[in-house]
Formats: C-alpha cells, structure tokens, sequence
C-alpha cells in the first residue's frame, strides 16, 4: 500500500498536465488500497497493471502485483514480477522476499532459500523473513536426506510396519468404531457427528480406512470409466479443501451419498482448511462403503510437495503422526487421475495438455503411483487451466500450461468427446461455462480460505442426456452456526 502512494509524478508522459496526473494518480492510490483493504486482488492486479503501462520501469508496481499474484496463487506469474522487479532494481529487498514466496509456492526450495538468504542477511531483525527462511532451510535439508537414503530398493509401506489388530482402543474413547473391521452406514453417520463436534476418530479406525481404501484404489485404472443409465444421475462437486463443515452442507442439501446417490469429487480434499483429515476419512470412508458409486480424482493438492507447504502434512503430525501423513501420502498416489461418463464427458481436476494428439488411451496408459512429474500428460491432468484466447501459454501457476478454446476443441473431436469437467479453480459463482460450453470448471469451497466470499457449487449430470445442472450454495457462517442450526 504504501507503494501506491508513491504513484506520482512517474505516471505523466511527456507534454502531460501535472495537475491531470496527480488527480489520476491518487484515484488508483485510493482504488489499489481499497482492494487489498476489501481482498479483491483481481482489481488490484488491473489497477497495478494499468500502472506498468504508464510507467514499466517501475520495481515497486512490479513487486505489488507480484503480492497480488500471490493472493490469487497464481504464482508463475507472480515468480515474473518479482523478477521483473529484481532486473529494475537489485537492490529492492520485497523484491527478493516475493520471488522467495513464489518459489516456495512452486516447491523450488533452493532458488526460495537463496532469496530469503538475501531478505536476512539485509534485515537481520525481521521476524517474518528469519521464519520463513528457517522454514525453507528446514525443507531443503529434509529433501537433501531423503535423497542421501534413497536407494534402488523398493520402498517399503507404511502398512508393512503397522500392526492394527493389536492397536488397542482405550475403554475412555467413546467414539465410532468399525464394524467387525468394516466401514457401514452407521459408522459413517457417527463418525461425521464426532467430527462434527471437533472429536478425533481413534488412530486405530484412521489406519483401518486408509489400509482399506489403498487397496480399493490400487485396483482401479488411471482413466476411471462409467456408464449412467436414462434414470440415473451423477453429482460432481469440485475442490473441498479441508472446508468440512462446508462438506457437511453439500450432503445435507444434496443428499448422502448411496447406491442412488452416486458422487464424484474432483481433487483437492485436502491442504488450506482447518479439517482436512475430517474431509478426507469422511471421503474415504465413503468411498469403502460405496466402492463403485462413490468416486475420487487426485488433485495438485493430494502431492507431498503442497502437503508441506499447505498445511495437511502439519494437521495429520498435530492430530496424529508422522507415520500416518507417510500413509497418507502412500493412498494419494494411488488416486485415478480422470474419469470419463458414458464415453461423452470427461473429468480431471485441472485440465488439458501441453501438446496435442492426447487420448484417452495415452490416459490409460498413465503410471499414476508416484508424485507427479514436472511436465506431460499428469502433471497437466493435475495443473492445467483453461485461456479465453486460443492456443497456449505459460501457466499463470508456473507448472504445466494454460489451453485455448482451440485446443479443447480438438481434444474433444479427436476422442470423440463432448465436454470436459474440470476444478482446480476459485469462481465466483462457484462454476464457470467456457470454450463455448465445452469446458467446465466447479468448485465447492464456497468462501475460499475464509476470505474469498465465493460460492460453491456442485452438478448434476443424467445418463438421459448429460446436460449438466449447476447448484450453487453459499458458505456456512462459521463452525458454531453449524453446530447449533
């Protein structure tokens, strides 16, 4: 903010009335603080943008767009401005600490902790800078072990080392258990009304699902492949993020999942909310129960590199252990990476490819149990995003690519398809229709992080005629309202 004040004389052009400028020039001074005041970093990136057009030789404009970029993650391009600003002034110290951030968000750990290397050496007493930097020399020295230990052997499984049978559950936990080994409908009921009011499932239960859904996921492809019948209907929800209250409503409005009431929900369970081991156990628990009605898509989030980052590894070790996130991390690999719905409507958390000639075969074909590559068919089928202007470019995120309405156009010819399902984004409505209807984007993490005032939304789609139907809905105010409703 303060930046914006400085916004002054280096906006006129040459034969510009000064008076003109400087009324100008406070008017985006008061727009670009009231936006980041009010959260609303899509103007604040237009307002900084517009700055950069009068004046491009400007690092501060650079650096606080590259802030804004960063609110809205989309951190390809905010990596660019700081650099931008960097290349303008070297000596610009928010310049170092924003291409630190992105970096970091990137999972480029080293290149983040030379910068913040950089922000301390310089501002030895700034508590934020000094965190973040031990932050990131914790990561990069946790990354350089476990690569100092790899060896060619098969890893061993975390289920390898467990012995559930004789994890005892102690006489005071009063909790839901399973049944005889066994996920059922009433466990399912009691364990979402124990999270519900904020209870921790027993360790031994919470091994017992993941053990269990790691073999029903195993067995499935990477391209899932279903067939609704006239009568039947599909809900799709998008990105939950650890929102489980938010979870809780999308059932209560739309019904809990069963053989009648098939769900799919596209990635990211997981990471930024507060209860994303409750979503998860409640999805997985789901999934055990309903093998064949119930579905699940890996999204970027379900990865170790954003667990670190983006809190769902520090929630699994504060509620449970290390050894369990390790589990955790096991199940995620193996989660199919599309699903396609009467051979017609593909699905993916993120979306297509960085070149063309991709078919659902190659999709197939796709060794998924693994953390996801930097570049190829599953980074993209976890990274990707939709551009209004056809062809590509470089992804705002800085990790796959972004795809024009062109190249969904012949994705969809060439297989024979006709639509994609895609998440991975924050939309104000909650969905968005683009690429001429052919490509979709919902997402169910209505108020995003708890400051995005964003709806959520879900869809139907009938075997009758795969129209889709878009539901939206509104967050729920706050953890006591729900409890209490």
């Amino acid at each position: 903010r303060a930046a914006a004040h400085r916004m002054d004389r280096r906006f006129m052009k040459p034969g510009e009335d000064s008076k003109h400028v400087d009324k100008a020039v406070k008017k985006k001074c008061t727009d670009v603080n009231i936006c980041f005041a009010e959260k609303d970093y899509e103007n604040a990136i237009k307002y900084y943008t517009e700055a950069l057009e009068l004046n491009p030789a400007n690092a501060i404009y650079y650096s606080n767009r590259s802030l804004a970029y960063l609110r809205t993650e989309c951190y390809g391009y905010a990596l660019a401005d700081a650099t931008k600003a960097l290349e303008i002034d070297k000596n610009y110290i928010k310049g170092y600490y924003r291409r630190a951030t992105s970096n970091m968000a990137l999972g480029k750990f080293k290149a983040a902790l030379k910068d913040y290397e950089t922000v301390v050496r310089v501002r030895p007493n700034d508590k934020d800078a000094k965190m973040k930097y031990q932050e990131c020399n914790k990561i990069v020295k946790q990354k350089a072990f476990e690569r100092a230990i790899a060896s060619d052997e098969i890893k061993k499984s975390v289920v390898d080392s467990l012995d559930i049978e004789n994890m005892t559950i102690e006489d005071e936990y009063a909790g839901p258990k399973l049944e005889d080994g066994k996920v059922t409908l009433k466990f399912m009921k009691e364990m979402m009304d124990w999270f519900k009011d904020q209870k921790k499932l027993h360790r031994k239960c919470a091994y017992q699902i993941l053990v269990q859904v790691k073999e029903v996921l195993s067995k499935l492809p990477s391209l899932v492949e279903i067939t609704l019948k006239e009568t039947e209907k599909i809900t799709i929800c998008g990105d939950t993020h650890g929102q489980f209250y938010d979870l809780l409503n999308i059932f209560e409005l739309n019904g809990l999942p069963s053989q009648t009431n098939p769900y799919l929900f596209n990635g990211d369970f997981v990471d930024r909310g507060s209860f994303s081991v409750e979503v998860i156990l409640t999805l997985f628990g789901f999934k055990l129960l309903y093998p064949d009605c119930f579905h699940l898509l890996r999204g970027n989030h379900e990865t170790d590199n954003m667990n670190q980052m983006y809190g769902f590894e520090g929630e699994v070790k504060a509620k449970y252990t290390a050894q369990m996130f390790q589990l955790f991390s096991e199940v995620f690999q193996w989660l199919p990476l599309a699903q396609c719905i009467n051979s017609k409507v593909l699905v993916m958390h993120g979306g297509l490819f960085s070149e063309d000639g991709v078919t659902l075969d190659d999709l197939r074909k796709i060794d998924r149990n693994r953390q996801p590559p930097d570049s190829g068919p599953m980074c993209d089928l976890l990274w990707s995003d939709p551009q209004p202007q056809n062809g590509r470019s470089i992804s705002k995120r800085g990790v796959s690519c972004q795809f024009g309405p062109d190249v969904t156009e012949r994705f969809l010819e060439q297989n024979k398809l006709d639509f994609i399902v895609r998440s991975h984004e924050v939309k104000a409505e909650g969905y968005e229709v683009t690429h001429s209807g052919k490509c979709i984007t919902v997402f169910s993490a209505p108020n995003y992080c708890d400051q995005m005032g964003n709806k959520g939304a879900y869809i139907h789609l009938r075997g009758s005629d795969l129209k889709p139907e878009f539901h939206q809905f509104t967050a729920v105010v706050s953890v006591l309202s729900y409890l209490f409703k």
